[in-house]
């Protein structure tokens, strides 16, 4: 099946080589018109913004680049129509007249305006593969984000738990996936990778609260291994988040809410208008910082804090030339209760919100620097380049299974993780004309090093006792792509790509010789998909594509016999549509199935990786956005997985802790200024937590309010979670584990952490 499929892609790829061919002469009888788009209030480009042309010979689009230009090649002479839209901008519509063989340029401006649904277009002439593009964009207006946490949930379909005291990274669900924190789903900011490789707790790691949730601007969703710039970690999906360019204003807020929860947000321009650095160019730079205090609801306080600062600068330095400059650094600490047996809170040992062991918790730390030079080319190219460097640690004490390993002092462990991080990447893009058809190559390059001291050790009450496994890590991934979009009809669009990754694992034992090591891995990812414009409103789309997800570098260098893959292979595709039925009205519907070698899960609390085996999964995902009126908006998803164990005996095959049906959804009243409000839903199924299905984690149904008030410079805000105070449960496990006085082969049963209670909290904000 792998051949068939490989095959298939290289006779696609091989199609658009051979037609990317130089057009002939007559072609130099047709007309071009190239242009530039831009923010009319801060002047800065605006990427991605859709343009459709009507004339003589029907209706072609592009959508503007890296810097904000176009392209549109291949026009016959006679008078067009142009018409260029940005969701939260004004559509403009120009007409034009086009000479034989002219080459004409425009410069338009789109000023901000509310949220309009009749706006939204469904095709992504620039990068089809997005095709949840309309869906994210309007769910950044609309859904409220309140915290760090709710930055991930803006992914369609994605659940999230936490359970360390919101210190440590959420597990994440999506597509019928527990991807624990990040195995399965490739997570970025501004090009910076978040998931982490070989990571102490687990891989792929993903801690997003380094982020300010008020500098991030935009969010691109790829569900499924389909499209060529993501490698490692993007079999279920990836989203890629950016920060804000500009600020429209500075702002100061302050949070007060229940638990003892404090919060201040400060976000300041540093380059208002008439103060740029260079004469006549269009520049931006901001700083933004956060603090965030909380005790939280369980019964030992958890004395949760966590700073973080960013810099950013943004300045076009030329016609063709942008550079953008950012810093960060974030610290977190806090104190944890651990997840709760049942039968502790049942016989009345503890409470809902009580602890076995209270003294877990931890810190961790994540400093950020990162320049991005795009450049534009001769031959309509664009060439973006991206340096990173991050040093980040990692300090967790957890306590799973209470007093079974060590029945006097009891199994409490430390795991520490601090890495060194560099990466580039960069990519080659350049727009051409086959005939009168579009044609957009992309050529990426890229590597990235993690340089990792990693330990896990024995402590008790947060004193170290003894060393389990210690060693350094040092893992580079090298990679490359070729990515070829072509239209082949007015409607129809094809994407065909080849990615290549190569990998590079070194561990050193601390204690132990024979389990250090190298080894290399490389691994094939070949991708095709096809659009087709049935209307104007309604895009149909086939996907396909081939991805993995990385073992720990630990377990490759000791596996060397391929007992567990390196890089085990994920097969994906889908079927689906993105279509307007109404006006007002949005709509995106897949059909998809994923197929894995293996799901490896690197158990950091016990030092080795897990095998679950061949899983195969299939389902459908349903997101709707409808505008009910000019201020009132409603939104859902519904999201089906089935998934099950490849080659088990059935009711033994089981994915533990699969959901198989999400939904989260609201109503909106979204205005400039006066009241704004939502109210929200989030539903997530009661699940297996084993393989057998005997012990099952809950499943829930939550509600949750925002409200915010503008006046003047001043916006008051509230917030309330968990309107109707259910009882839940967030993160869980069938663990097995001993309790003080219990035999000591212990109990096997649900663990979790309680979901929290009502709470309210008041937001005072200031623009300046």
């Amino acid at each position: 099946m792998h051949l068939y499929f490989l095959r298939l892609y290289l006779l696609g790829l091989a199609l658009l080589a051979l037609s990317s061919r130089p057009a002939s002469a007559q072609s130099s009888a047709l007309a071009t018109l190239r242009g530039t788009i831009t923010d009319s209030l801060s002047g800065q480009p605006l990427p991605g913004t859709g343009l459709q042309l009507t004339g003589p010979a029907g209706t072609t689009g592009t959508a503007t680049d890296a810097l904000g230009h176009f392209r549109l090649g291949g026009l016959a002479a006679g008078t067009y129509t142009l018409q260029a839209t940005g969701l939260g901008y004004g559509t403009r519509r120009q007409t034009l007249t086009l000479a034989v063989g002219e080459t004409q340029t425009l410069a338009l401006a789109l000023p901000a305006v509310a949220l309009n649904l009749r706006e939204v277009t469904v095709a992504q002439p620039r990068d089809p593969n997005q095709s949840l593009a309309a869906i994210t964009r309007i769910d950044q207006v609309l859904r409220p984000v309140n915290s760090a946490q709710d930055l991930l949930p803006l992914v369609p379909g994605l659940v999230i738990a936490q359970h360390a005291g919101g210190g440590k990274a959420e597990q994440i669900f999506i597509r019928g996936f527990d991807v624990d924190h990040g195995t399965d789903f490739n997570v970025s900011i501004d090009g910076l990778p978040v998931n982490m490789v070989s990571h102490a707790h687990g891989q792929g790691y993903a801690d997003m609260h380094f982020v300010i949730p008020e500098t991030v601007d935009a969010l691109r969703v790829y569900k499924g291994p389909y499209t060529a710039r993501f490698g490692d970690f993007a079999t279920a999906g990836s989203g890629e988040f950016s920060t804000k360019t500009s600020l429209e204003s500075s702002l100061a807020k302050v949070e007060i809410g229940r638990f003892d929860t404090r919060r201040a947000v400060a976000l300041l321009d540093l380059l208002p208008a008439g103060k740029h650095l260079l004469s006549n160019q269009t520049e931006s730079a901001y700083l933004a910082s956060e603090y965030t205090f909380t005790n939280a609801y369980f019964d030992s306080p958890q004395h949760f804090r966590r700073f973080n600062g960013l810099g950013k600068y943004t300045g076009i330095l030329s016609d063709r030339t942008s550079l953008m400059l950012l810093g960060s650094h974030f610290t977190s600490r806090w104190d944890a209760s651990g997840q709760v047996p049942e039968r502790a809170v049942r016989d009345g040992r503890i409470s809902r919100f009580g602890s076995i062991d209270d003294t877990e918790g931890g810190s961790t730390s994540r400093t950020n620097a990162t320049a991005v030079l795009t450049t534009a080319l001769p031959h309509d190219a664009v060439l973006r380049q991206q340096a990173y460097f991050s040093r980040y640690n990692f300090n967790l004490y957890s306590n799973f299974t209470f007093f079974l390993e060590n029945p006097d002092q009891g199994d409490q462990i430390r795991q520490t993780d601090g890495r060194n991080i560099y990466g580039y990447t960069g990519t080659y893009e350049r727009t051409g004309q086959l005939g009168r058809r579009a044609l957009r190559s992309t050529f990426g390059l890229g590597t990235r090093i993690d340089d990792v001291d990693v330990a896990l050790r024995n402590s008790v009450k947060r004193q170290v006792t003894g060393t389990i496994v210690a060693g350094r890590v040092f893992e580079q991934n090298l990679n490359a792509y070729l990515d070829e979009t072509l239209t082949l009809t007015e409607q129809l669009t094809l994407n065909a790509a080849l990615r290549a990754d190569y990998f590079v694992f070194r561990y050193r034992d601390a204690q132990d010789t024979e389990t250090s090591g190298r080894a290399t891995k490389a691994r094939i990812s070949p991708k095709l998909n096809l659009y087709y414009d049935l209307t104007p409103n309604t895009q149909l789309f086939v996907r396909s594509g081939l991805g993995f997800h990385s073992n720990d570098a630990r377990a490759v260098v000791v596996n060397r016999n391929d007992s567990l893959p390196a890089l085990p292979r994920a097969i994906g595709y889908e079927v689906g549509s993105t279509f307007k039925p109404l006006p007002a009205l949005v709509v995106n519907a897949a059909f998809w199935a994923l197929h894995l070698q293996d799901e490896l899960v690197y158990v950091g609390d016990g030092g080795f990786t897990e095998s679950a085996g061949r899983t195969r999964r299939f389902g459908a995902d349903v997101a709707l956005r409808y505008q009910l009126s000019r201020m009132l908006f409603a939104d859902v998803d519904l999201n089906y997985a089935h998934g099950r164990l490849v080659g088990v005996p059935k009711g033994e095959n089981y994915i533990p802790l699969a959901p198989s049906f999400t939904t989260v959804g609201g109503l909106t009243l979204k205005q400039p200024r006066g009241l704004s409000a939502s109210l929200r839903y989030r539903h997530l199924n009661t699940r297996p937590a084993n393989e057998a299905n005997t012990v099952q984690a809950q499943g829930y149904f939550l509600l949750d309010a925002v409200a915010s008030y503008a006046v003047g410079r001043f916006v008051l805000g509230a917030t309330a979670e968990n309107l109707l105070n259910v009882e839940w449960n967030q993160a869980q496990f069938d663990t097995l584990s001993r309790l003080p006085g219990e035999p000591t082969e212990g109990v096997s049963e649900l663990h979790y952490t309680p979901g929290t209670p009502f709470f309210v909290k008041g937001s005072v904000s200031v623009l300046f």
